[in-house]
This record gives structure tokens, sequence and C-alpha cells, in this order.
């Protein structure tokens, strides 16, 4: 009896998967429950687990193929102990390798055939019907972007021709880097990889964010001192007592809360013509791992102590390099801080995470001469930078946020007193 390896829901939005990696083979044994492939989401990885005991007979979609929710990736022959089977070597998934570059014979290499890619959503938005969202990428159109009157607020095809034939439906402009340049003098010597879904998405979200909203970037410069002396002074016993190196991020966590409920719009978002704002605190934590960034979000920094604020820190940081964070780790965030510090950046300008109206860029601390009650002193300084939404936050509350971020920061008795 054969049982079928199936792809399995994904999550709200996501309907599409690559084959990252296969972690079996043609004829290997397996048990209940053991992991038997990757599959590489637009914003997830995930393990597909064997449904039953048995051996693997038939591998039915090799590494680096798309499928849908429901596809059936292989089969498993119950309770056998080994397969023979003259194809093995035919259906043993390899590792995909890239396209070899044309030969030096003036020939264009082929072009990468890009796959298709889910279109952006909000983690709230309902996913449009099927027909609906093939005729809305035909066309150009972010299908999430039609406003639905079928069940539960889904897009339906008439909803897409109803939209295609307004002004505003415009398809979005043609990437360059998607549309092969001609012939390339120097083919042999390159090779062309296929974005990853997850570079992919990250492509899209921020190209989204940049052409969506009204973004500006404030700046303002923060003294280290007091921070680095009370964590040199107390690491070790916080570290024995609750078992995490006590670092900078917790600090910053609690300082933007403390900001974020005295201006609640950094803490908003627009849907539609309402401004959402939130009464809680979810503060994502934007991370680089080898398959792109992802933002992990911490729940409600606001109820939570400095020691746990580290270990959640800790441990999204640890599952999202070894790719094992959920979607809900990765959805419903309110506001984002990003560290570009801690791979030397000593300015820059983050860009949104949509749908949220603010992103705080941390960057190295390095020693400056300031000005201190009128002696010039060398001290640790960071760069601290708000990107914002300005069609929510105006420039004066997003000065006023950064001042608020920086006062609790050099004089850290604030966030314990919350004043």
């Amino acid at each position: 009896m054969s049982t079928q390896i199936v792809v399995p829901p994904m999550g709200e939005s996501v309907s599409e998967a690559t084959v990252a990696k296969w972690l079996k083979k043609v004829g290997d044994p397996v048990r209940m429950d053991e992991p038997l492939v990757e599959l590489e989401t637009d914003k997830v990885t995930l393990e597909v687990n064997a449904a039953a005991a048995g051996t693997i007979s038939e591998i039915k979609v090799q590494t680096g193929g798309n499928v849908g929710v429901g596809a059936v990736l292989g089969l498993i022959q119950e309770g056998a102990a080994s397969v023979s089977s003259p194809n093995a070597n035919a259906t043993t998934s390899a590792p995909a390798q890239p396209q070899k570059a044309a030969a030096a014979n003036n020939s264009t290499p082929p072009a990468a055939q890009p796959a298709k890619t889910p279109a952006v959503a909000s983690a709230s938005a309902p996913a449009p019907m099927p027909a609906a969202r093939k005729n809305a990428e035909d066309r150009g159109i972010n299908p999430y972007d039609v406003p639905g009157t079928g069940k539960n607020g889904q897009a339906t095809k008439g909803d897409v021709l109803n939209y295609a034939a307004q002004p505003q439906a415009k398809a979005p402009a043609a990437k360059a880097s998607a549309q092969p340049s001609g012939p390339r003098p120097r083919a042999a010597e390159e090779e062309r990889v296929r974005m990853t879904r997850l570079r992919q998405r990250v492509a899209e979200r921020l190209k989204d964010a940049q052409n969506t909203a009204a973004m500006l970037t404030t700046f303002n410069e923060v003294d280290m001192s007091t921070i680095m002396a009370l964590r040199a002074q107390h690491k070790d016993t916080f570290e024995k007592k609750f078992g995490v190196k006590l670092g900078f991020m917790s600090f910053f966590v609690k300082a933007c809360v403390l900001a974020l409920k005295e201006l609640p719009s950094v803490n908003a978002e627009i849907e539609g013509e309402d401004l959402v704002y939130k009464n809680y605190y979810d503060i994502g934590v934007a991370v680089g791992t080898p398959q792109g960034l992802v933002v992990p979000v911490i729940r409600d920094a606001d109820k939570i102590n400095f020691a746990d604020i580290e270990k959640t820190i800790g441990d999204l940081g640890k599952r999202a390099r070894d790719g094992k964070l959920s979607m809900a780790d990765l959805t419903g965030g309110t506001f984002t801080i990003t560290n570009g510090g801690i791979y030397g950046s000593l300015m820059s300008t983050p860009i949104l995470n949509p749908p949220q109206s603010g992103i705080l860029g941390m960057h190295a601390i390095k020693e400056r001469a300031v000005v201190v009650n009128g002696k010039v002193e060398a001290r640790p300084m960071m760069y601290l930078a708000l990107s914002y939404d300005h069609r929510i936050i105006d420039g004066r509350e997003a000065v006023s946020f950064l001042v608020r971020v920086k006062e609790s920061l050099e004089d850290p008795r604030r966030l314990l007193l919350e004043i």
C-alpha cells in the first residue's frame, strides 16, 4: 500500500511553494512523522513529514519544482524495507544546479525562467478566488488590490474585470532585472541562479513600501555610555539569574514601546480610508538569514521584562537562521527595529515593513568627540534613524519619537519607571 507525500496547507495568503531540498531519496526507509522534504514559501521554510512508516518509492517533484497546496510530492511504500527501482537514479533528488553560462561562442545564455510568485498581501487580506487571481496576474494587477464582493470579502473574477477598467488599475512597472539585457560579452564567466521565493517576497514588499507610502527618514544620535556601563556592571548577575545574556536590543525594544505609547500614530497603520491605532505592542526584529531578510515578532513587548525579551529574541533568531519560523512568528507586528550596526553600518535609511508606519534603524557604536558640560569628550555614540509614513505620521511626531527613544536610552531608569 502506498501513502502520498502531500503539500500541507501553508497559512493564509500562501498557496505556492518551491521544493527546496529532499531529505530522503528513493529507497530510503522512513519512520512515521520523520521529515522528508523542505518546502520554501515566500515567507517561511517548512518541513513535510511522513504520514506513514515505510520506504520512499517515488519522488514526483524534484528540487526546484513549484507546487501548490495538496500537490503530491512523492510516495511511501508502507512497510517495505527497500524498493528496487530501475529509475531510482533518475528520480533521486539532487541539489538544484545554477544554469551554466553559454559557451564563449557569442551565443546568449538562456534567460532564467522566473517562478510565478504570490502577490503581496496583508496578513488580514482574504485570499482571492482562484479565477480572480489568475485573471489579475494575467493583467499585471495585484489581486489583493482588488476590492472583493464575494464571500468574506474575497475578490471574484467580476471584481477583477471591474477593477481593470478603472484608471488606477495600472500594471506594475517592468522589472529591469527580470528581462534579458541582450548579448552579454562575458557570459562564459557568469552563472544564473533563480531567486528564492523568500528573496522575491522581500523584493516585492520593499518595492511596494516605496511605491505606496510617503516615506521619509529622520535621524538622531544617542550616547550609549550609560547602557554600556550598566551592562558591564550587571551582565554576569543577569546571565546567572536568567540564563541569557543582557544585550542592547531589550533596551531598544522597551524604549520604543514607551515612545509608541506616547505617540500612537507611529504604532498605527492605514487601512483603506481608516487609520487603525493599535493598543498593543508587537515589535518586529529584523533578522538576516542566508535565505533573506525575515522579521519575527515579539508579542506584547510591553508586558514582558528584559530577560523575556532577550530570550524571545534569541529563540526567534536561532529559528530564523535554521528556517524553523512559523507563519505566526512573522505576522501581525506593529513596529519594527532593524540593527545594521551588527554588520558595521554607520548610518542608513531603513525601508518600512508594510503595513506598518514606522521602523527604527540601529547602527554601529563608534567613539566620537562630543561636547559634554562644555568639555570635549570621547563618547560611544550611535546614530538612530526612523523611517516613517508621512501620510499618517507628521514630522513633529517622528522627531518627538526619536527624542523620546534617545532620552530613555541615555537614562535607562525611565524604562523601569515608565516616565
